[in-house]
């Protein structure tokens, strides 16, 4: 593991924060996940263009702007030295003095953690994951937008926490009108024939990069392609599902509530996506 925090190179758990960062005390800042492949940070643009927006949603204002961040993310790469790896870049608000009011931060702090992620084993990726619904519920875009990927993510720690304790693999989300968001860290589809579905990004579903790219894989493909709002009848009536995000790549859905979705061994528009998607990663 390398870390980068404002200029400074460490190795490992040798980076430090002060204690009074309001990115600590209060979840105060926003980050990005970004994959590297052979070395190179894939859809660099993409993902710092994300969180410029959050930044600016956040009203955080970042001296020195996306090359800045961009420098972070190139310079501790190259340090860890890995030919795939995967990127958790940061910028909090700063240090300040204890109290909510982030008016006492003078100076944001950047933040750049390069190490290996495997969210799923393998075997388990192969297999397929189970999703469990849970009580945890998506709050509305007027309480915390999900197209901001800020440093509070205790909603989805609690949901992934409560699908591990009903036996399942990850959390499916709901919104506050019992439509499907998204899981705890990665966006989900549906697969009707010929149909791919995804969550609105207005029902709680985040703006995901590697949603953007599925999309655009699914239509190359010829499938017809749409966002729409879906429920977890949705899910049963599925002939596949699948999971997309930055570190978990492209992974099947096996089952939802303990009840399998589509049949068993059969998962051909799934796998045709992987393979896209592997091949994009590569190219």
């Amino acid at each position: 593991m390398k870390v980068f925090i404002d200029g400074q190179l460490f190795d490992g758990a040798e980076g430090r924060i002060p204690v009074n960062d309001h990115g600590l005390l209060y979840g105060d800042g926003v980050f990005e996940g970004i994959r590297v492949f052979a070395g190179k940070p894939f859809l660099l643009d993409e993902h710092l263009q994300r969180m410029a927006y959050g930044l600016r949603a956040v009203h955080l204002a970042l001296p020195g702007g996306v090359p800045r961040l961009r420098e972070a993310v190139l310079t501790t790469v190259a340090a860890h030295a890995a030919p795939d790896s995967y990127v958790r870049l940061i910028v909090t608000r700063g240090d300040g003095p204890l109290g909510v009011d982030p008016a006492g931060c003078s100076t944001p702090r950047v933040i750049c953690i390069v190490d290996r992620i495997d969210i799923f084993p393998e075997e388990v990726r192969r297999a397929g994951i189970s999703l469990a619904t849970v009580s945890m519920r998506r709050p509305a875009a007027d309480v915390l937008d999900p197209r901001v990927k800020s440093l509070n993510y205790l909603n989805n720690a609690l949901a992934r926490l409560e699908s591990r304790r009903q036996g399942a693999d990850d959390a499916l989300l709901l919104n506050q009108h019992g439509l499907v968001a998204e899981a705890s860290v990665a966006n989900v589809f549906v697969v009707h024939g010929e149909q791919l579905w995804t969550p609105l990004t207005t029902d709680g579903a985040l703006d995901g990069v590697t949603r953007a790219v599925v999309l655009g894989l699914g239509r190359q493909l010829g499938l017809r392609v749409s966002e729409r709002s879906l429920s977890r009848t949705d899910f049963f009536a599925a002939s596949e599902a699948f999971l997309t995000g930055t570190g978990v790549g492209v992974v099947r859905v096996r089952s939802l509530d303990g009840e399998l979705i589509g049949e068993p061994g059969r998962a051909q528009v799934t796998e045709r996506l992987i393979d896209a998607y592997d091949t994009l990663t590569r190219s």
